[in-house]
Order: structure tokens, then sequence, then C-alpha cells
């Protein structure tokens, strides 16, 4: 394969890494290997074809199991410890009101989240986070 023809497929399989799809860093890897079995062609290495392809395959696999866990966790910040643990009777405002069992969206800590009404009573304006469950702020009223 011409050595263009490696970094057009690179380029296609960073970009839809980037762009495109989520495939959990893995095309990157792929693209780069690419991109560099192409330098390497345009700097004058000739390979046959067989061979581009075994220094593909080896780049690729030598990056991911190398480098991928790392790389992705830097890039897409991910998970991580939470730098103050959720606490029952954290106060929170609501928007609109809520009917008891209903379920709502509520903004806390700079996210939204699902807010179900643990109440008797319809809740609206401040309330009491009552528990948190995965994503879900149970809420009642104050007090």
């Amino acid at each position: 394969m011409p050595w263009w023809g490696w970094l057009v497929i690179g380029a296609l399989l960073f970009g839809s890494e980037m762009f495109v799809v989520d495939a959990q860093f893995y095309l990157v890897f792929f693209g780069a290997a690419a991109a560099v079995v192409g330098l390497l062609g345009l700097v004058g290495v000739a390979l046959p074809v067989w061979a581009q392809w075994i220094v593909f395959a080896a780049l690729s696999i030598v990056a991911m199991v190398g480098f991928r866990k790392r790389i992705y966790e830097k890039v897409r910040k991910r998970g991580g410890p939470v730098d103050e643990p959720m606490q029952a009777g954290d106060r929170i405002e609501l928007h609109s009101p809520l009917e008891p069992g209903k379920t709502g969206r509520v903004e806390y800590r700079g996210s939204t989240w699902t807010a179900r009404n643990t109440d008797q009573t319809t809740l609206s304006g401040e309330v009491e986070i009552a528990r948190v469950e995965g994503l879900t702020l149970h809420v009642r009223k104050p007090g």
C-alpha cells in the first residue's frame, strides 16, 4: 500500500474515534499505527506489503497494551474520587412542584440529577436530600 494510503487510513481512524464514535480510545491507536507506517514510507523506508501489515499490527497492539488505559483516563477524565461526599441533609432548590412519589430534574453541585419525592405532600422551593441512591436524589421537606 502506498505511504499516503496509510496516512489516510490513520486520519480516518483517528477522526472517527474523536468525532464520530466513542470506541473507548481503541481506534486512536490503530490510527496512530497506520500513520507511523505511512510516515515510514514517506521518509523512504521501503517495506513489502506484508511487512507493512506486520508493523501496523505490532504497533497497534504494543501501543494499546502499553498506553491506552493511562491516556484514556487523562483525556476522558472519567471516574475518580469525589472531593466531598454527598450527604443526606444537603439542601437543593426545586424549580417546579414535585408530587409525592414522582420524579423530576434538579441541579445539584453543577450537575443535573433525578429527584424523587419521598414525602407525602407536594414539594416546591427548598427541599432536603433524604438519601442518594445511584443517580437519584430522594428528597423531602426540610426539617
